[in-house]
């Protein structure tokens, strides 16, 4: 693959956090989990300064995938009809960029992103990987991670643009010859000088 592109999800092709939306959309059918709004508001809090602590980020989301969802087979009910209450939310005209051989990468979950895949332009997708059975996070994809999964699937392939919200992808914004930031669906390519702040 030669001058490929990569695209984050959330706040990219999707409008909004979409983990974070699924995590208050389970929260609206299973009401004994409403304790772990004030975790999830701390954590987008966190997300949005750059201040992650992933190992206990990855804690967290297992404690609450246990109590949210109780097998495999109701987590794949939940994300089907997650998508047909959100997927207009998916942004069409980012979408449009992506190519058959470009890369999306994400820290959400495969049972999430791989339900509408066909809708992304793109079966190359990188996320989080998910235990159905245990109910737990395997691969954690985010920060680092997204650059150390990025080059254990793509070796050396270079990345000649790469579309994200955040500043949490640093990291995979240091591989790319380009690096477009999205707000709201409009892009900003950051300039040379933005980058050597990286």
């Amino acid at each position: 693959m030669d001058n490929i592109k990569v695209f984050d999800f959330d706040n990219t092709l999707y409008h909004g956090e979409s983990s974070i939306d699924l995590a208050f959309y389970l929260i609206r059918r299973n009401k004994r989990i409403l304790l772990y709004v004030p975790s999830i508001l701390i954590n987008l809090a966190k997300y949005k300064m750059c201040i992650v602590d992933r190992e206990k980020a990855e804690q967290e989301i297992n404690d609450f995938l246990k109590i949210a969802v109780k097998d495999k087979y109701e987590a794949a009910e939940i994300v089907e009809s997650f998508w047909a209450e959100n997927i207009h939310r998916l942004d069409h005209n980012i979408i449009k960029r992506v190519n058959k051989d470009d890369v999306i990468i994400t820290a959400g979950p495969d049972m999430l992103i791989n339900a509408i895949k066909d809708k992304l332009g793109t079966d190359n997708i990188i996320s989080s990987i998910i235990d159905p059975d245990k109910r737990e996070m395997v691969y954690f994809n985010f920060g680092e991670n997204k650059a150390k999964r990025y080059k254990e699937v793509y070796g050396d392939t270079p990345i000649d643009s790469f579309y994200t919200d955040s500043f949490n992808d640093k990291p995979l914004m240091k591989l790319a010859n380009n690096v477009y930031i999205v707000e709201k669906g409009r892009l900003k390519k950051m300039t040379e000088q933005g980058k050597a702040k990286l």
